[in-house]
């Protein structure tokens, strides 16, 4: 065997494992999305029923039993807020971190994305209590604020790391001309990085999208968010499995559609760097 026959077995080798990992990662949702047009008892059915008549009778239930657009409206509010308040104080800081570092700074940023090993339940009580202090508990505000400072380490680690692709001669050059700091930032930093400021705000919006612990805590019913919906749907009883798979997938359509329109951006900004 050559050298060419063995890249190009290499190469189909490589292609079917990826095709196997992205079917096995996406059957879940596939059987989720089968499973939500069936009645319960085609749901729990052994073996499973892959040919049946399907039904929207689960969806129309949970129109009539919940208000779907109030749940979605609270998750586009806090995941959208929450990743402009990220970004917002983000932005500054990665741009002082990458292009007036000190010695410190790298190790600045290690104990930032060091927080994220954190369990959420150990702080739990205290936000609770200070949400419950100053009137916060089942509000957006609440869940905003909540939702940027937990995404916060892992948006100045990724717009950290796009800043630093720029060329330091740029911004010798604008300061040169007699660019502020501001000005720097704002017309030269952002528009250069755009790629990967936009695929940061895409990943923090799908990882405040589904954030779960924080919003089945801290709400009920006004702010509560998709994910709450979801949970709403158990019962003591055991997990209606039609019904469960309906309303997660009403609460994941948003963010697929999201992901699939704007895949072009997100794959730009991840590789952002990668190509000088």
């Amino acid at each position: 065997m050559n050298e060419l026959q063995k890249k190009n077995l290499s190469n189909n080798l490589l292609t079917v494992t990826a095709w196997v990992c992205a079917c096995l990662m996406f059957f879940p949702i596939f059987w989720m999305v089968l499973t939500s047009f069936k009645t319960e008892l085609q749901a729990i059915a052994v073996p499973p029923k892959l040919v049946f008549k399907p039904t929207l009778e689960n969806f129309f239930l949970i129109q009539e039993r919940t208000s779907y657009t109030r749940y979605a409206w609270s998750s586009i509010v806090t995941s959208v807020g929450g990743t402009l308040l990220a970004m917002l104080i983000a932005i500054p800081a990665a741009y002082a971190m990458a292009f007036h570092p000190g010695r410190q700074t790298k190790g600045i940023l290690l104990w930032m994305l060091s927080t994220k090993m954190l369990p959420a339940v150990g702080v739990l009580m205290p936000v609770y209590l200070i949400c419950q202090k100053f009137g916060l508990l089942d509000t957006k505000i609440a869940l905003v604020v909540i939702f940027a400072l937990i995404n916060l380490p892992i948006i100045m680690m990724m717009l950290f790391n796009y800043f630093r692709e720029i060329p330091g001669e740029i911004l010798e050059a604008a300061r040169m001309d007699g660019a502020t700091v501001g000005r720097e930032v704002t017309q030269i930093v952002m528009p250069l990085s755009r790629g990967g400021i936009a695929s940061t705000v895409l990943l923090s919006i799908v990882l405040l999208w589904n954030e779960s612990f924080w919003s089945l805590n801290l709400t009920s019913s006004d702010a509560g968010t998709l994910v709450a919906l979801v949970a709403s749907f158990s019962s003591p009883e055991g997990l209606f499995w039609a019904k469960v798979s309906a309303v997660s997938t009403l609460a994941c359509a948003p963010i697929v559609v999201l992901g699939w329109l704007t895949q072009k951006q997100l794959v730009q900004g991840l590789s952002f760097g990668a190509i000088k």
